[in-house]
Order: structure tokens, then sequence, then C-alpha cells
């Protein structure tokens, strides 16, 4: 499957505008648009007009580099507002209206650096879960403005890298080698998984018929795929050669290599599969599937 996919694809759009690293990236449609959503190592985040190949909003509140940026489909249907999210390791979590450009709001209840946020995907969004290096997992609940902290983690190397929302419950991914499972209501621990070598870089809950799975990316240059219901390990990839910084599971539950071109890309940080409007000479039709990725050189691509 991957070379069939490998050879009816080739790079569609490519966005210039990032002077450092692309970190994060999102995707949404609305008002029959599509838009690409980055952030990056040169402290901005940007917004991307994927149907005019050109970047139409940037902000540049943070004073460090942006290490995630989502789309708040709660913002979105709930309040008519176009709001994207993103965390920096200057500690905090801010959210900007894109239509309007401004920002919105900052929370600062972090210590440390903000490394991955997630919306719910239960109750409309309702629920921010912020993964930090001050040891913490914070969950933000809107409109009542409630912050459920869970620091009941005594383990001083367990430092939050990545979390990934399933249900009610939150994966870790920590540069203890652990990934750990808690529940958002108690803030309880269900689990956790042992085996990496090194720091867990990225993690990702499977949906459809990998729902019970997880997978997970490392600086020990490993991709595995877990078990959740066992707790056990079910297969381990060592097909890099380098540092995994992002994981993500096909629409189709199909695993694919993701290489960069070494000259221009120098590694990619980031990728996501996203479902754009068909284009007649350039769609992948088989697969209806495009993926999308951010570089070490700041240049966001597009491959369908």
């Amino acid at each position: 499957m991957f070379e069939t996919f490998l050879s009816s694809s080739k790079l569609t759009n490519t966005f210039t505008g990032h002077t450092k690293s692309v970190r994060s990236i999102d995707y949404s449609t609305f008002d029959d648009r599509q838009f690409i959503y980055s952030g990056s190592r040169d402290k901005t985040v940007c917004v991307w007009d994927v149907d005019n190949d050109k970047q139409i909003q940037s902000f540049d509140g943070h004073s460090s580099t942006v290490l995630c940026v989502k789309f708040s489909l709660y913002h979105y249907h709930n309040h008519h507002q176009n709001v994207i999210c993103s965390s920096s390791y200057d500690k905090t979590i801010r959210f900007w209206d894109f239509k309007h450009n401004e920002q919105l709001q900052i929370f600062n209840e972090h210590t440390d650096c903000v490394c991955g946020i997630e919306f719910s995907p239960f109750n409309g969004g309702r629920y921010l879960c912020s993964g930090s290096y001050d040891k913490t997992i914070c969950v933000l609940i809107f409109h009542h403005y409630k912050n459920n902290k869970n620091d009941n983690n005594n383990n001083k190397m367990n430092n939050i890298g990545v979390i990934g929302g399933n249900g009610y419950t939150i994966c870790s991914g920590s540069f203890d080698k652990t990934i750990r499972i808690w529940d958002i209501e108690t803030t309880k621990q269900f689990n956790v998984f042992k085996g990496h070598d090194y720091y867990v870089m990225s993690i990702k809950y499977g949906s459809n018929e990998l729902l019970n799975t997880i997978l997970s990316g490392s600086l020990d240059k490993s991709v595995r795929l877990w078990d959740i219901r066992s707790g056990q390990q079910i297969q381990m990839f060592n097909g890099h050669t380098n540092d995994v910084w992002c994981v993500e599971y096909s629409p189709f539950n199909e695993l694919y290599m993701i290489k960069g071109d070494e000259k221009e890309d120098d590694g990619i940080y980031c990728l996501k599969f996203i479902e754009l409007k068909k284009k007649d000479k350039t769609k992948n039709i088989k697969y209806d599937l495009n993926l999308c990725y951010g570089s070490a050189k700041g240049l966001i691509r597009i491959c369908g």
C-alpha cells in the first residue's frame, strides 16, 4: 500500500514564511475554506490559506518557541469565533482570534515549558488539556473556567512531553521514558507503559479498528504500538536512523514512512494527514489522502 501511495503522490503545496523550524501544525475547514495553522521556533503562530497558497495571519505574542498549535472547535461552534490555541517554551498558553487579528486570552498556570495541548473530543472540545516540563497536566474547562491540575506525580524525571486525548482519559509521554494514562475527572493514573529507552516525544490514540492502541515516537529512534487493555507493547518499528519527533495514524490505519528532502527540509518535526478539496491534477484519487508536514528549515509542505 505504501508503494502505491508513494508512486501516485507528489508535492502539491509549499508554504514559506517561518524563519526557523516548524514545530507544530493543525488543520481546519469552515465557510468552504481550508486553513493550516503552524507554530515555530521563530516564536510565531501563523495561519495559511490552502486554496490561495498564502499566509493570511501571523501572531508574535510568544517570547519563545511555539511548540503546539490547535484550532478550537469549541470557540467556533459555541461562540462563532475562529480561535487558535498555542503553547510555548515561555510557559504560557495563548488564544488567538485570527479573524479579528487579536490575542484573546493568556493562560499562565504552568511554571515551565508547555509542550503539548489537546482539546477533548467529547463535550464539543470544552476541555483543554496541557502537559508541561513542570511535571503537571492541567485541564482547562471552558465556560466554567475551572482548572483541574494533576500534580500527583512524585517522579522528578516525569517531565510531560506531549499529550493526547481520547474520551475521558489523557495519555502523556514523558522524559522519564514512560507513557501514562490518566482520568480527566479524577486525575488518577490508570496505567503506565514502559519500553522506550529515551524521551517519549510524540503519542497518539488510535481510532476505529485501532481504538484500543497508542502509537508513540521517541528519541531512542523507535516507533512503538501499545495495547491499552493489556498494557503491553504490540510492535516496535526500528526503521529510523535518528530521533522520532512525531507519529500519526493514517486514516486507513496503515503505517507510512515519511522522509523529507534532506537538503530542503533537514528533518521533519510535525506531520498530519488531512483531506483537502479534490484537485484533478494533484489529488491522490485512490486514497483521498494528503499529508502535511513541517520541516526544520521552516517550510510547510503538502503531498497528495
